[in-house]
């Protein structure tokens, strides 16, 4: 496969996904403000500036004029109109890789969401928005794995996606229990809903809303698809499965980076890392999470020539 054709496909699957974890937690949040006899309101709002990385120009008081920032700014790169229009422009640079179907689905959601956005209010259109993401997403994900070969295409989407809700877990896990001290039942329940994580929450630990249970449920499951853990195992077979399609190219920093990763995290005691500093796991991640980017990108897309020979 071609470099540049691997790193549309990741990048198409690494903005989608953006898009979607911004409108989950967009949504919930909002949700969440509404609540005028909470006195942590813009606590709240601050774990969300910091979680999806808004900047300290754009952090105003005024959460409804940021969020609008965050759903339909173009000029914003992690806004949910920019984050689509990237995954479009990324798709239609390997049309040829992707079903029509995909196609299809993404064209149409970037043109709903563009006619969506031109209304620039918060109301009832916006929240209507963001509701309706969730079922495009998962629809998208269907038509993936249903209609495109299950190659090295389809890998490198698979690897998009996980990179992506690695690193934005454990941004917004961080931004939680860096302030959970006041945290109460309504916090946890926000921040699972915020992951689709709350039913299957409540399915293995039924209504016990704790932070050491929704920390372990959110980083360290190997089950739910919304964990870290989950993502990094995820993450790890995928690359297993790109090195046996490309035995020619050297993947020992690929391998010994995910095996790091993995392994952090699945020998890790929720009891460890909460009695340490849950910021410095967590921050750890995201290094790894960054450091295996840079391996996969050195070695899949911007390899030396003679590379490229050798293979």
């Amino acid at each position: 496969m071609l470099s540049r054709v691997a790193d549309s496909l990741y990048w198409m699957s690494r903005y989608f996904e953006r898009a979607d974890h911004c409108a989950r937690v967009l949504e919930t949040s909002y949700n969440l403000l509404l609540n005028p006899f909470k006195s942590s309101r813009e606590q709240r709002w601050n774990r969300i500036t910091a979680s999806l990385g808004l900047p300290e120009s754009a952090a105003t008081p005024d959460a409804e004029t940021a969020m609008m920032w965050l759903i339909t700014k173009p000029g914003n790169k992690a806004s949910i109109v920019s984050c689509i229009a990237s995954a479009r422009d990324n798709a239609s640079q390997v049309r040829e890789q992707i079903s029509s179907e995909m196609w299809e689905r993404l064209n149409r959601l970037y043109h709903q969401v563009n006619s969506s956005t031109t209304t620039a209010e918060l109301g009832t259109e916006m929240l209507r928005l963001l509701a309706g993401l969730h079922d495009d997403t998962y629809k998208f994900y269907g038509v993936t794995d249903c209609t495109m070969n299950h190659s090295e295409g389809w890998y490198f989407i698979q690897l998009g996606k996980y990179m992506e809700r690695a690193c934005a877990l454990s941004l917004l896990l961080d931004a939680h229990f860096a302030s959970s001290a006041g945290a109460d039942d309504l916090d946890w329940i926000g921040l699972l809903t915020s992951c689709s994580a709350l039913e299957a929450y409540r399915k293995v630990y039924t209504a016990d809303l704790t932070a050491n249970r929704v920390a372990e449920f959110l980083i360290l499951n190997p089950e739910f698809p919304y964990s870290v853990r989950y993502s990094a195992e995820n993450m790890q077979s995928t690359l297993e499965a790109i090195a046996d399609l490309t035995v020619a190219r050297k993947t020992t920093k690929v391998s010994r980076t995910i095996g790091k990763l993995h392994s952090s995290l699945a020998y890790a005691q929720i009891e460890e890392v909460m009695a340490g500093d849950v910021h410095s796991f967590l921050n750890n991640i995201l290094e790894q999470c960054h450091r295996l980017h840079f391996a996969v990108h050195e070695i899949y897309t911007d390899y030396p020539i003679e590379a490229a020979f050798d293979a």
